[in-house]
């Protein structure tokens, strides 16, 4: 067991700073419990967590790591104790052959960072990133998981993942825990990742889903507020673009992103209308937009559900 503890070092230590924060856990299901440490990877040797973790494998328990950092103080392994996005993810439970080669030779993403092989054919993919807040993070993992056949479930930002370097106890023999590290490690932001997010999903959600007492709003979702009240005001569309952009110089490419939003939300003002999809479609193509045919979908779906969830308002 010396040598999964060195694989496991070894990944820890490359994927956490020395001064961040992460949960390990251990499930024990012959007693139906979890135990869980929070520590950081100072704190590894010191404490012998890896000679704990060892024995707890060798008496039948499965051993995880959180995937992203926790803020310093934490004590529970929370979304709120989430310190920020560090990494985009899959897990791969079928055909995982399959799925990762059709992620490696993607023009839609770029190269994993690490590949967690789980068992046989069983993978967990993990992309090292930074720009994304938490609530883009969780929407860009149901995106991927839609469209290279993940796990819908796995697409949270408290997740934790199967730590290398020790053995799948879910199966009889065992098989170990091991890990592929992409080439040169680099650290991806939004703008590698050309699949788009679900704008309406993630932008008004206040309307389908009212905020809980003490929730913070995203500033994106307050951008989208704004441009729909802009829009309804009768604002030039290419104004508001205009204004936008200029005031979210955070993002990747705020052109894009002042577009997009601008068109999604036109086309749901239209919809709430009653204009129907063709005409939303043409209407966008005067604009010269692009996906004009998705946002139209997009739209007609948001005003869909909507609906379900507010007859009394329709």
């Amino acid at each position: 067991m010396h040598k999964c503890q060195e694989v496991a070092a070894k990944f820890l230590s490359e994927w956490f700073a020395a001064d961040e924060t992460f949960a390990l856990l251990v499930r024990l299901p012959d007693e139906a419990r979890t135990l869980q440490r929070i520590l950081r990877v100072a704190d590894l040797m010191k404490s012998n967590y890896l000679g704990w973790l060892a024995f707890e494998n060798c008496r039948g328990g499965n051993v995880y790591f959180s995937i992203n950092p926790l803020v310093p103080d934490a004590t529970r392994r929370t979304k709120d104790a989430v310190a920020e996005a560090k990494a985009l993810y899959l897990d791969l439970d079928s055909d995982g052959d399959a799925k990762l080669a059709a992620i490696r030779h993607s023009e839609s993403v770029p190269q994993p960072s690490a590949m967690i092989q789980t068992s046989t054919g069983k993978y967990q993919v993990l992309w090292r990133v930074h720009g994304f807040t938490i609530s883009e993070q969780e929407a860009m993992l149901k995106v991927l998981a839609e469209n290279f056949g993940g796990d819908r479930a796995c697409t949270d930002c408290a997740r934790v993942f199967r730590l290398p370097g020790f053995f799948n106890r879910k199966y009889t023999p065992a098989p170990l825990v091991t890990v592929e590290i992409g080439g040169n490690q680099p650290v991806y932001c939004p703008a590698d990742f050309r699949i788009d997010l679900p704008v309406v999903e993630t932008l008004e959600s206040t309307a389908i889903r009212p905020a809980k007492p003490g929730e913070s709003r995203t500033q994106s979702e307050a951008d989208w507020r704004w441009v729909i009240a802009q829009l309804r005001a009768g604002n030039p569309p290419n104004e508001v673009v205009r204004i936008l952009t200029a005031s979210r110089h955070d993002k990747p490419n705020p052109i894009y992103y002042a577009q997009r939003t601008v068109d999604v939300a036109s086309a749901v003002i239209w919809a709430r209308k009653g204009i129907d999809g063709e005409s939303i479609v043409r209407r966008l193509g005067e604009r010269n937009s692009s996906k004009t045919t998705e946002i139209a979908a997009t739209a007609l779906r948001f005003v869909e559900r909507f609906r379900i969830h507010h007859p009394k308002e329709n």
